[in-house]
Formats: structure tokens, C-alpha cells, sequence
């Protein structure tokens, strides 16, 4: 079911999957919405209701002024206080795994559990291929034809419009957001305190396997990975996979 809630003069939705199961708050990277979640929402049923956001420029959500760390951190808090959950695990992908890791690095009395998929605590992200999206397509086809190879892990975000098909998000605001995301976040890797499973594809081209064991290693026996047959997208890459990984890790919670 998707709802709405407001932050200042902002609107955010949320698509929340429904159950009777534990909440688990899920965060979609750069590209994507809360309808990424989906599968993985209908494979952890019904031990666990996962409830995602469209966070801020993405989606359903409005688009914002700013991309800043603390901004996304924010509209997480708002968030998780808006469901009147309580405590609880927090799943985040690429943009979403660095939103939650820094959420949960500040509020370690809310989150239960932590879980990172493909993205390090030290990010160099390469907005070329954003400028290089189609700001605009005459069908869906043909938005589709355009992406070529990476029209699946879009085609959530297609949107139509007046002037023709598009996506949810802004190119602009993306590679704003997608500045504003790199940086050296060890501070707020190290100080998560709660347990943590880190997701790596083996073909990502974002996390490589040695930054992966360090994010582990400096974690001390808090923190644990896990690497799928997949690229940096390893919840469309290897779905089962990812959702059997995801489960298993929280069952070890109860």
C-alpha cells in the first residue's frame, strides 16, 4: 500500500508491504524506488513486513533543494518516527546503504540489525552515466531501447509525461545527490554497533572484495559478508539469493 507523510513543505511516500511480521525499513539506491523491494518483500513474508521509501527526488516523492548526507539521514528518521514501529532492522542498497549505515551510526537505540548492500564505507561514484541518460523518450520502448543492458535495473523509475516518457527521479538532482554521496565514511561504519551483514556482487564494479573484508574486519565480529553471483544491483541479479541471505541473517535476530 502506498502512503504519504510530510517533512517541513515536503511530501515522501512509502510503499508498505503489509503482514503481520517484524518491520524492516528498506532504502533504494540511485535510479530506483521503493518498488524495487517488491520481491523481496513477497520472499521474506510473512516473518517480516518490509516497508520502503521513496526517498527524497525519487519516485513519488518530492523533488528537494538539497542532497546533502544529513538530508537523506533526516528524511530516514522521519521516516522510521512517522511508522510508529519502534525499533527496528534497516536494509539499505548502494544510496540507501550509506543513508542506513549513517542512520543507524547515529541511532543505535532504533535500529535493531543493519543490512549493506554493495556499497564501502569509502565512495568514488561516477556520475558519467547519469548525464548520459535520455532526458526524454517518445514511448516506453524506446526509452527502454535507448538504456540498452541497464533498462531493467531502471524500469521502475519510468515515468510518463505530456512531453513524452521519462523517469521518476531528476538528472540534475541525481548527479547532486551522487556528489554529495562521496566521501570517506569509516567514522560512521565503525561507530554502527548493532549486527550488520554487508552484501557484495562479485561482479560489482562499486565494492571490491578487499574493500569488503576490511569493512568487516574493522567491525570486530559485529559485522559479516556475504557475496552473490551478481553485479552491483544484487537484489535484481541474484533475487533468491539475495532474499534467502537477507532471511537468514535476521532469523539469527529472533
Amino acid at each position: 500500500m502506498r502512503e504519504f507523510f510530510t517533512v517541513g513543505d515536503r511530501r515522501l511516500s512509502y510503499l508498505d508491504f503489509g503482514g503481520p511480521g517484524m518491520p524492516l525499513l528498506a532504502l533504494h539506491g540511485h535510479y530506483n524506488e521503493a518498488s524495487a523491494f517488491a520481491p523481496l518483500a513477497e520472499a521474506l513474508a510473512p516473518q517480516w513486513r518490509v516497508i520502503a521509501l521513496d526517498q527524497r527526488g525519487h519516485g513519488e516523492s518530492d523533488r528537494a533543494e538539497s542532497y546533502e548526507r544529513a538530508d537523506y539521514v533526516a528524511d530516514v528518521a522521519a521516516f522510521h518516527r512517522h511508522l510508529e514501529v519502534g525499533p527496528a532492522a534497516v536494509l539499505g542498497h548502494s544510496l540507501g546503504g550509506v543513508n542506513a549505515y549513517q542512520y543507524a551510526s547515529r541511532h543505535p537505540d532504533l535500529v535493531t540489525a543493519l543490512i549493506v548492500e554493495d556499497i564501502g564505507a569509502l565512495v568514488n561514484c561516477d556520475w558519467s552515466f547519469t548525464t548520459s541518460l535520455p532526458r526524454q523518450a517518445p514511448s516506453r520502448d524506446a526509452l527502454a531501447s535507448a538504456l540498452r543492458g541497464a533498462a531493467p535495473y531502471l524500469e521502475c523509475s519510468f515515468r510518463e509525461s505530456e512531453d513524452g516518457w521519462g523517469f521518476s527521479f531528476d538528472i540534475d538532482d541525481t548527479v547532486a545527490s551522487q556528489k554529495a554521496l562521496n566521501g570517506d565514511h569509516w567514522t560512521d561504519w565503525a561507530a554502527v554497533t548493532g549486527p550488520t551483514l554487508l552484501i557484495r556482487g562479485t561482479r560489482s564494479d562499486e565494492l571490491s572484495a578487499d574493500h569488503a573484508r576490511e569493512m568487516v574486519a574493522r567491525r570486530l565480529g559485529r559485522a559479516w559478508l556475504v557475496e552473490l553471483p551478481a553485479g552491483h544491483v544484487v537484489h535484481h541479479d541474484a533475487e533468491a539469493q539475495f532474499a534467502a541471505a537477507v532471511g537468514a541473517f535476521l532469523s539469527k535476530l529472533d
